[in-house]
């Protein structure tokens, strides 16, 4: 499993591993790297190399989770990670998806139900997609961030149960949001029939393919690092 490290120049780490464009650009960093190191870029951008360094990583292996090393960043920056995480989502791969799938619907044969299927499953994806992005922004960030402000100024807080049970309750629209996608590759592989674009075709797995590799590497972090230390706080606020 080869890590990235602070001395490995930026540009060839991404040369090798151009996954990382839309996770590096999360963090500010646009292409133009130069010659720069992981390092120098971290502090051209006032980056925390280590919580950087951590993200990339386990963005790249799927064997690589210092869930005590993640639990030492601090709330905020776990959930600004996150949250533009989602805006990534928002803003470039579900219009991606959705320009490759719409023209790979209109220029194969008509009325072909198995990509009326696929249109229909794509849509269900991007709507449960869309609400956990929404609950996100208006209760569980906003309630990490508040109860990790009033336990810093050691102030006790109560539970609020409706958001507790929306959090908890979000797990199973996680689910669903990767059985989703998941169920689309499959029908895509297995059972489309007539004629259709191939490279169309493949730039819409391929595009599906790195949302499902995203989208399980930001749960991870979602759900193994930030529920467990909300619940932590939780129980000092107590």
């Amino acid at each position: 499993m080869a890590l990235v490290y602070c001395a490995m120049q930026m540009s060839e780490v991404v040369e090798e591993h151009p996954s990382l464009i839309p996770v590096i650009n999360r963090f500010g960093i646009r292409l133009g790297l130069g010659d720069k190191s992981v390092k120098e870029i971290c502090e051209k951008h006032n980056l925390d190399p280590d919580f950087f360094l951590t993200v990339i990583n386990t963005f790249l292996n799927e064997e690589y989770f210092p869930e005590k090393k993640l639990q030492t960043f601090h709330t905020s920056q776990i959930i600004d990670y996150l949250t533009k995480t989602n805006l990534h989502y928002q803003r470039y791969q579900l219009p991606n998806i959705e320009r490759h799938l719409t023209s790979f619907i209109t220029m194969s044969t008509p009325s072909n139900q198995t990509l009326v299927l696929i249109g229909k499953f794509f849509s269900s994806f991007k709507e449960e997609l869309i609400a956990r992005i929404e609950n996100d922004q208006s209760k569980w960030f906003p309630y990490c961030l508040s109860l990790s402000e009033k336990i810093n100024d050691n102030i006790s807080s109560e539970k609020n149960e409706d958001i507790l049970l929306s959090i908890y309750s979000h797990k199973q629209t996680e689910d669903t949001i990767e059985e989703l996608l998941v169920d689309l590759k499959r029908i895509m592989v297995k059972h489309l029939s007539g004629d259709y674009d191939e490279n169309l075709c493949y730039a819409v797995i391929f595009a599906l393919s790195s949302l499902e590799k995203d989208i399980r590497q930001h749960n991870r972090i979602r759900y193994r690092i930030l529920v467990p230390m909300v619940t932590a706080m939780e129980k000092i606020s107590l």
